[in-house]
């Protein structure tokens, strides 16, 4: 485990955020900003999004990655960058978020162009899929692959496991092990049931579990309004702070909330770590570009606006200087708040966070084991796998859950942003599509997914239809 962490201080330090950042900075520049350009249709976009043809439509594949997004990354993740990297690190969680929207825009759009069918009016994908068929470069898909597999189909599995197994001890007394037992029965009725069941279970629980927790951490904030000036400039100030004799979690430094900041803003939103990707390439939608829209709604919801709701909530309670981390941290928010109340409180919200944050990230795991193999009995047999790493994860010590799925994630991005800039050229022609449709009169704007793009003059004004790449 000491290496383990030797590596990730060297790859958090300065390198995947150096990648991320530079990377949206970059998308940001040749897309001509997309996340202001589109900002205003956003929500607009929703509704068009609201019904498809039998298969899975675009809001509730946005709504089962927002599943996987708005988990323990909005309640833990933030109250261990805080615990970690002081309130600074949560400015550069936005800064994370701002230009990740531009990295998810392109990795929603690059998982609709190389999706494949499953023969039943679904469809699957993701960053394995836009490597192996855009790139046609199998060894950076087979090890893109094996880390998601790896990192989110075990490691990310066991977080939100161990997350709510330690939710459910701070508000009754129960054994960490029957909880996660319960929970495993929960989770394997929607994960045997496929990605459809997937997304419908995803676009009730979703919204009115979002919906609740925001009205709470609303009420806490504007209930202390007076404090929320004085709150935004400590996290502005801590965010640049050089001073290394400061002490304190509050003061801790520019390098510390540097690197927890990216990296609890990653674990947050997924923009750049691949995984939201094979969620956005079930959707049908009119236009690749739609989703893409959705994808940047998704990262700006679940970061600039849940995970600021916790921030400001763990930071005016000053629940920060009790020393706790992690859930415990957001309980002892909600404790001060609301007495024993607010226990039960974040337990709810741990708990519907985390329970589809489980879903998606078994799909997440099974979606790309399909790319090394589509048989049936090897995707139960990781079905079973996961909700038995459920169990497991409550004997296991959260710092070291999060050691791993930190390490896992860098190769991620690694692998990813390689190819999203190899790709780019596809997601710019896509966009040009969209943009003179819209410039023609075009209200919906229609994309031909029998097209071929790797076949595409791209410099051409006109598609040329050719075999399509989501064939089975």
């Amino acid at each position: 485990m000491e290496i383990i962490q030797w590596l990730n201080s060297i790859f958090w330090g300065y390198l995947v955020a150096s990648v991320l950042l530079g990377s949206g900075i970059y998308f940001a520049i040749k897309l001509q900003l997309p996340q202001v350009r589109y900002f205003s249709s956003l929500i607009r976009n929703l509704k068009d999004g609201r019904k498809s043809d039998g298969g899975v439509s675009g809001f509730s594949a946005l709504c089962a990655a927002l599943g996987g997004q708005v988990g323990t990354g909005s309640l833990v993740g933030v109250a261990a960058a805080l615990a970690s990297g002081g309130p600074g690190a949560i400015f550069w969680m936005w800064m994370t978020a701002i230009l990740g929207m531009g990295v998810a825009f392109c990795e929603a759009i690059l998982a609709q162009l190389f999706r494949k069918s499953n023969g039943d009016g679904t469809y699957r994908g993701g960053p394995a899929y836009y490597m192996s068929y855009g790139m046609n470069n199998k060894i950076l898909a087979m090890c893109f692959s094996a880390s998601i597999i790896i990192g989110i189909g075990v490691f990310y599995v066991m977080i939100q496991g161990n997350s709510i197994a330690l939710a459910a001890t701070g508000v009754m007394d129960i054994n960490p092990i029957t909880g996660g037992v319960i929970l495993c029965g929960l989770v394997a009725a929607v994960t045997f049931g496929g990605i459809k069941r997937l997304a419908d279970v995803a676009t009730y629980l979703v919204p009115a579990m979002a919906a609740i927790y925001i009205l709470l951490t609303l009420f806490i904030i504007l209930s202390n309004f007076t404090m929320i000036d004085d709150v935004f400039f400590l996290i502005i100030e801590q965010a640049f702070n050089f001073d290394a004799a400061a002490g304190g979690v509050t003061g801790s430094t520019i390098v510390l909330a540097f690197r927890y900041g990216i990296a609890r803003g990653l674990f947050s939103n997924d923009a750049g770590n691949g995984t939201a990707p094979s969620m956005h390439a079930t959707a049908q939608v009119k236009h690749p570009v739609n989703q893409g829209m959705s994808a940047m709604l998704g990262v700006f919801f679940t970061t600039i606006i849940v995970c600021t709701c916790t921030a400001f909530t763990i930071l005016i309670t000053g629940a920060l200087d009790s020393g706790e981390s992690g859930i415990l941290l957001t309980q002892k928010t909600f404790d001060i708040a609301f007495g024993d109340f607010g226990k039960f409180v974040v337990f709810a919200a741990i708990f519907l966070f985390s329970f589809t944050t489980l879903l998606a990230d078994i799909y997440y795991g099974e979606v790309n084991l399909q790319w090394f193999s589509n048989k049936k009995f090897i995707v139960t047999g990781y079905r079973i796998l996961a909700c038995g790493l459920i169990i497991i994860s409550t004997l296991i010590p959260v710092s070291a859950l999060w050691d791993l799925i930190d390490f896992a994630s860098a190769f991620m991005v690694f692998f990813n942003v390689v190819a999203l800039v190899f790709l780019l050229k596809y997601v710019k022609y896509v966009v040009a599509n969209y943009d003179r449709q819209k410039k023609n009169g075009v209200e919906l704007p229609e994309w031909d997914y029998n097209i071929d793009i790797t076949k595409v003059e791209l410099s051409g004004s006109d598609i040329e239809s050719k075999p399509s790449v989501q064939a089975s």
